[in-house]
């Protein structure tokens, strides 16, 4: 019998669970609690209790080739870095492409997930959920579940942690329920927290505001999104050769760039940590708000009192009539009984963060409980196919005592790294998270296969960026037009923004003689490497 698998969840994570449950052959079931799929890009003009939601002007961080479906190119007419609405109408056009949407079940609210009684027999999960149309309460039997919430529901808004808070005369509010500048207009408004959130809040609200204070209490590196030449900075940065460089090269390199477009100390945001000691802030525009005094950086507030706030350099400042903590999300699993899966402290201890490392016979998975340096949606997208091949059974787990150790390796790498922060608990590098898991299915690049059957393809993929289209080229789940995509990636890339004709360099055949010469120069040390 066809096994039927709960997906939890109608996000960027459910949406790629749903579709590799009918590539393995197994009948998905989606349970999403709100209307639409999308999931946190799915902008609400109200923020709501237990749903993650964007605010009006949010763009994403990664690039539209680095954030892609594996087999599903976004158009290349949608902009590099997409706003929230052309995000949702991509999830849209995959759904519909992939007859995905007659799989889900909106305004249903999943009440419980608990394993039936003869679960070491059977693997079968007891789920109860509520159809809130109808208003009726179901207990379901599924062989399988995928838990796709993500961590953005539930916000981590530290009141305790400032003394003189309930005094306060002003507005406090979390980034969750955040939606535009409105309100705010002529205020004196303190931001709290300097992540991605904390940025871009401070940058919209600074445009409106008399004046706009971001604290921090460790600073941050802040990097942009377009790099050099005007593409798009993950294109660059994720690219494998550059990531079998040592970390410590990384850091410095990355931290001089990053000083090169603006001193961190001149602008008091440099941290303690190293830059990849702590998930970056991306930011195009904070720097230039900070310049023009709109943004004023201070560190951690020491107490509030009735009318502003005191800081830990016993900087004061009066007359504040608003503060939005931008301090982050916690993880929660209310709906999961504890006997399976238990956040503390926003640690959650999964295999390869997907599997309980105990549950035997393994047939629940967790998918995009991460925090990558990098874009989620193909991490999610790699973890859902090889969560389905393991219900499936085509692919095994191995032992347990092997998961507990691979869970603890991990926990000591992330503390050598990372400073001690629940933000750090799930923090993953892309090509090393992708590749974790590809070898798992089978589908990670085999280099030198690929090299002698396809040598410019095999250059293209190791010195050019690791788009998701890779973990497409050979193994199961192999799609015909990974080639072509890794082909035309660059292509896609440009096209956006080249919307005027313009003059050809008159160095192109200067440039191209110095591409030949390159590529020669690569087949070489490549099959140095190989002998």
């Amino acid at each position: 019998m066809t096994k039927k698998v709960a997906v939890i969840g109608g996000g960027a994570s459910g949406l790629a669970a749903i579709k590799s449950c009918l590539d393995e052959g197994l009948q998905p079931v989606c349970f999403e609690k709100g209307t639409d799929i999308g999931g946190l890009w799915n902008f609400k003009e109200e923020a709501l209790p237990g749903f993650a939601s964007v605010y009006r002007s949010t763009v994403i961080n990664t690039s539209k080739e680095m954030m892609c479906y594996s087999d599903f190119p976004i158009p290349k007419e949608y902009p590099n870095f997409m706003p929230h609405s052309s995000i949702v109408k991509y999830f849209k056009m995959y759904a519909h492409n992939f007859d995905l949407i007659k799989h889900i079940r909106f305004r249903h609210h999943v009440d419980h997930v608990k394993p039936r009684e003869d679960f070491s027999e059977t693997g079968q999960w007891d789920i109860t959920y509520t159809d809130e149309e109808k208003n009726e309460t179901t207990t379901e039997v599924f062989d399988a579940v995928m838990v796709c919430t993500g961590h953005h529901a539930y916000p981590h808004y530290p009141r305790d942690s400032f003394p003189g808070i309930d005094d306060f005369q002003g507005e406090t509010t979390h980034s969750h329920d955040y939606k535009d500048f409105k309100g705010y207009e002529n205020k004196r408004v303190i931001v709290i927290g300097i992540g991605n959130s904390g940025g871009d809040v401070s940058v919209e609200l600074s445009r409106h505001t008399k004046q706009l204070f971001l604290s921090t209490r460790r600073g941050s590196w802040v990097a942009n999104r377009v790099g050099s030449r005007g593409l798009p900075v993950d294109i660059w940065a994720t690219r494998r050769w550059a990531d079998a460089l040592p970390l410590w090269f990384k850091e410095r390199f990355a931290q001089r760039q990053l000083n090169q477009r603006f001193d961190h100390s001149v602008y008091g945001l440099k941290p303690k940590h190293p830059v990849f000691g702590q998930h970056p802030t991306v930011n195009d525009d904070l720097p230039n708000r900070i310049i023009t005094g709109s943004i004023i950086v201070k560190p951690n507030i020491k107490r509030f009192t009735k009318t502003g706030v005191v800081f830990e350099d016993d900087t004061v400042e009066d007359d504040i009539d608003a503060v939005v903590f931008c301090t982050g999300y916690r993880f929660d699993f209310a709906y999961i009984d504890e006997s399976v899966l238990k956040a503390e402290g926003n640690d959650v201890s999964l295999y390869k963060y997907v599997f309980p490392p105990k549950l035997n016979p393994p047939t629940l998975s967790v998918i995009g409980l991460i925090q990558p340096l990098g874009a989620i949606m193909p991490i999610s997208e790699i973890m859902c196919r090889w969560a389905t091949r393991v219900f499936k059974g085509t692919t095994k787990l191995p032992p347990q005592g092997a998961m507990f150790d691979n869970i603890r390796q991990k926990k000591i790498d992330i503390s050598k790294r990372y400073y001690q922060s629940p933000r750090q608990t799930v923090q993953v590098d892309y090509i090393t998270m992708m590749d974790d898991v590809a070898v798992e299915i089978g589908v990670k690049p085999d280099f030198k296969s690929l090299f002698f059957s396809d040598p410019g393809l095999a250059i293209q993929c190791y010195f050019g960026p690791c788009t998701p289209y890779q973990y497409r080229l050979m193994g199961p789940g192999a799609w015909r037009g990974a080639k072509e995509a890794i082909q035309t990636q660059m292509y896609r890339v440009k096209y956006p923004t080249k919307t005027r004709a313009t003059p050809e360099d008159d160095d192109a055949g200067i440039s191209s003689i110095l591409k030949v010469l390159v590529v020669l120069v690569v087949i070489l040390a490549f099959l140095w490497n190989l002998l």
